[in-house]
């Protein structure tokens, strides 16, 4: 089910070529190919303006390049997850791939590069690192002007996302942002119930794709996809065990969640996840959205018969196909093995070659219905309640949102924060940052870890049996960027020693009170490369 984007919408009109071919009065309009929305503003003309420039530039570069457009969309996603050196000289630092993204909307992408590449201040190549792209190892060796169409995609995707707020970028700015906010939009996903040993889906080695690869199919997903279920149901139960929740506990990223409920700030939590466990939180129904469903239902695919989860977890737990039962009381109603077909009704017969030499009488029983857990799979729209309360209730009253725990690959969920109004903070906390999404703060490690310091340094004590009364939290910047920080637990005599032996290092201790937040960060003038 996709959500309508009615701000972002615009009307294609051709473009003019004489004065007799004007658009319609009030219409939207294209330069070239690149859309401008109705009533446009300056920004949203100059960026147009300057992407019609810049793909004039790379057709030009074009002729002498091999590499086609496909392969280099396909190719973009993949070199933007890879993982950039901090200390290549090729690469920018995070601070000043920063300041060339807020150039970048700044001056509009024609003046950016007469600025970047044309001054010869950067290389096409190198100025990839400022969007998370990693050079591909296909063109190295190659003229600069072949890193010109991947070096357009990368400004075109930048510039569709939402910018980061640069006023934003501490570990106090996040604790004060949590502090006063009272609609906070929580979006979960599997890294938030992995510390309970619920494998997640896409960590190399231990996520559940990973584990997947032995089943031999062509893409993992498959087991989530409703027509191989509907084919064959036997591939998902062989792994269904294995992410059936199996415990009435919780983690202390759902007691966080739980708590910003108490307090009356929890606007709504949209959760990826079908274990079930932010309702043995005690989440409302009423603050919650399982986008994806979950095992706490589960419905006959055959005749619609619903029923509780725990109905079916012993035949899961065992590898089992579950059977609906009252396909199975249908199918005997009176101690039969056989189905009696009405009188004048013709008898169906299944499809069967030459070779079949199965008998005429068993096409006299009819099957009996698989039980689905009422989780949505790949091909299935998701709850219509999902769009009806971020479109209808949500979207005008949220004054925070928090993604804890997950990559954001899955449409229409990943959306949400693009869809949310852009002068919402938003703050990411998982094991590893996003290249896709622009975030205000990054606070990376383990969600357990981070969720408590964050409520430590709130003066919200979070109690739980998995959060030790003298755990010490390490918080330290990553690299040279400013709005991204590493959360580890330290041993608590390491953490005095090097809090006594270092002055102004990594906080162990309670903040003073927060600064007040700059509202603009001067961009300082890039480096030259060498």
């Amino acid at each position: 089910m996709k959500t309508q984007r009615a701000a972002n919408k615009a009307v294609t009109v051709k473009k003019r070529n004489s004065s007799n071919n004007k658009p319609r009065s009030g219409a939207a309009f294209k330069v070239d190919t690149f859309e401008v929305p109705e009533n446009p503003t300056y920004d949203d003309i100059k960026h147009a303006v300057g992407l019609q420039e810049l793909d004039a530039r790379v057709k030009d570069a074009k002729e002498s390049c091999w590499e086609t457009d496909s392969m280099l969309e396909d190719a973009i996603a993949e070199l933007g997850d890879a993982k950039l050196s901090p200390n290549d000289p090729d690469t920018c630092t995070p601070d000043e791939a920063m300041v060339l993204r807020h150039q970048l909307r700044a001056l509009g992408p024609a003046e950016f590069c007469r600025r970047t590449v044309d001054a010869g201040s950067y290389t096409a190549k190198k100025l990839l690192s400022a969007f998370g792209i990693r050079p591909p190892p296909f063109l190295e060796g190659a003229d600069d002007e072949a890193y010109f169409s991947i070096l357009s995609l990368a400004i075109s995707r930048e510039l569709s996302k939402r910018a980061k707020l640069f006023r934003y970028n501490t570990v106090d700015d996040a604790v004060e942002l949590l502090q006063r906010s009272n609609n906070i939009i929580v979006l979960t996903g599997a890294g938030i119930s992995t510390s309970l040993g619920i494998p997640d889906f896409r960590s190399k080695g231990t996520g559940l794709y990973s584990q997947l690869e032995h089943l031999g199919l062509n893409d993992p997903q498959e087991v989530f996809d409703i027509s191989v279920f509907k084919q064959d149901p036997t591939i998902f139960y062989t792994v269904a065990k294995d992410i059936l929740p199996s415990t009435d506990r919780f983690t202390p990223t759902h007691a966080f969640i739980s708590m910003l409920q108490q307090k009356g700030k929890l606007l709504t939590n949209y959760t990826q996840n079908i274990d079930n466990l932010e309702a043995k939180a005690g989440i409302s129904p009423d603050k919650m959205i399982q986008c994806h469903g979950s095992f706490a239902t589960a419905t006959c695919v055959q005749c619609g018969f619903k029923c509780v989860g725990d109905e079916i977890f012993p035949d899961i737990k065992a590898g089992k196909i579950p059977r609906c039962p009252r396909c199975v009381q249908n199918l005997r109603p009176n101690g039969s093995t056989k189905r009696k077909r009405s009188a004048g009704t013709e008898r169906k017969r299944r499809r069967f070659s030459s070779d079949d030499s199965t008998s005429d009488s068993e096409y006299d029983i009819p099957s009996v219905g698989v039980m689905k857990p009422d989780i949505t799979f790949f091909g299935e729209a998701l709850p219509d309640e999902f769009s009806r309360r971020l479109t209808e209730h949500d979207r005008d009253k949220v004054d925070l949102v928090i993604v804890i725990g997950t990559s954001l690959k899955v449409t229409p969920v990943s959306e949400i924060v693009s869809w949310l109004p852009a002068n919402i903070p938003q703050l990411y906390i998982s094991r590893q940052a996003v290249s896709h999404i622009n975030f205000d703060i990054d606070l990376l490690g383990d969600c357990d870890v981070v969720v408590s310091e964050l409520c430590r340094r709130a003066g919200w004590p979070l109690k739980h049996e998995m959060v030790p009364d003298d755990q010490v939290v390490e918080v330290r910047p990553e690299g040279s960027c400013v709005s991204r920080h590493v959360f580890e637990v330290v041993n608590p005599k390491t953490a005095a020693t090097t809090t006594a032996l270092k002055t102004g290092a990594a906080s162990f201790v309670k903040p003073t009170k927060p600064a007040r937040p700059t509202e603009t960060v001067k961009p300082r003038k890039p480096r030259k490369s060498t």
